[in-house]
């Protein structure tokens, strides 16, 4: 089982469920899941990574939530969303962005990628870098 610790930054709540199930299901543990960037200033357990999107409850705050988590604990970065084009700077750990709709296999690839420090696992295609560094892995 795999303990690394995840936060979900979703305001649809089937969409976070949906996410929270996948992760859940490979044996990660779901440590917050984050509608609005008030929700992000309480999280209190160091997340390995993160799945955000950038439209939330309080408008496109996903991207402030991303620099928060990267600034603070580190976090690799996974933007979900259907509007990339919003994402800006990506912050400096960002992995990719998995455009929505999503799958299973899309996710938990993703999340493997991500965590995988051995550089054994390929990228998920539907994982799309945004950075120099990223493109330089996946090659």
């Amino acid at each position: 089982m795999n303990d690394a610790k995840v936060v979900i930054v979703e305001d649809e709540f089937l969409v976070a469920l949906q996410l929270e199930d996948i992760l859940v299901d490979r044996g990660y543990d779901v440590v917050a899941t984050l509608p609005d960037f008030a929700s992000a200033e309480a999280v209190s357990k160091a997340p390995q990574v993160a799945l955000v999107d950038l439209n939330l409850r309080d408008g496109p705050t996903g991207p402030l939530i991303a620099r928060l988590l990267c600034e603070r604990y580190n976090t690799l970065i996974i933007y979900v969303t259907a509007n990339s084009g919003q994402i800006g700077t990506p912050v400096r750990t960002a992995v990719g962005v998995i455009h929505k709709p999503f799958s299973r296999e899309t996710i938990e690839g993703a999340v493997a990628y991500a965590l995988d420090k051995t550089l054994s696992i390929p990228r998920p295609a539907e994982l799309q870098p945004l950075s120099s560094n990223e493109l330089l892995k996946a090659s």
